[in-house]
């Protein structure tokens, strides 16, 4: 495995870090007050990674792309988060859910097999290190309310208009 670095993306939404090891996206969170990105960058790597102004992994460029509007740009970013067995069943069933659409926590819960798990399901979604990749924004309340998201709401909203999700409230 090649050795992982950092990146920095400026967007609409505001700084957006990632660490990216080879070809592979492992963590992508947004850069603000709250710590979360440190957090997250310093759980998975304690010895740190290096900061790097370019992305010769092309990843930085996917996720600007799609910020720009070509949507499909982050499918297929082979990505590696660190978590449970039980994470990255929820984490990798948000891949699944087209961009565009909006589903509840509990219908998440039914995809992961575990129907009566719907706080379980949205604990795992709030910690989900790949923030867009892996499209947490797209869990949204049963009575389609937007709620919870790492990121803020305001950046759920506007991620959820900028994929065209006609029913935010």
């Amino acid at each position: 495995m090649s050795e992982p670095y950092m990146t920095v993306l400026a967007s609409p939404i505001g700084p957006i870090g990632m660490v990216i090891a080879g070809e592979t996206l492992e963590i992508l969170d947004f850069i603000d007050g709250e710590g979360r990105f440190d957090d997250l960058v310093a759980r998975q790597y304690p010895q740190g990674v290096r900061r790097s102004a370019s992305d010769p992994s092309g990843i930085a460029d996917r996720i600007d792309a799609y910020l720009g509007g070509q949507l499909d740009a982050i499918e297929n970013i082979p990505t590696r988060p660190s978590g449970t067995n039980f994470q990255q069943s929820v984490w990798q069933s948000l891949r699944t859910i087209p961009c565009g659409a909006t589903i509840s926590y509990a219908e998440l819960a039914k995809r992961v097999g575990s129907p009566r798990a719907s706080r379980a399901v949205g604990q795992a979604n709030g910690r989900n290190p790949i923030a867009i990749v892996h499209p947490c924004h797209r869990v949204i309340g049963a009575d389609g309310t937007l709620t919870g998201y790492g990121g803020g709401l305001g950046r759920k909203e506007w991620l959820l208009r900028h994929e065209g999700s006609l029913d935010v409230s």
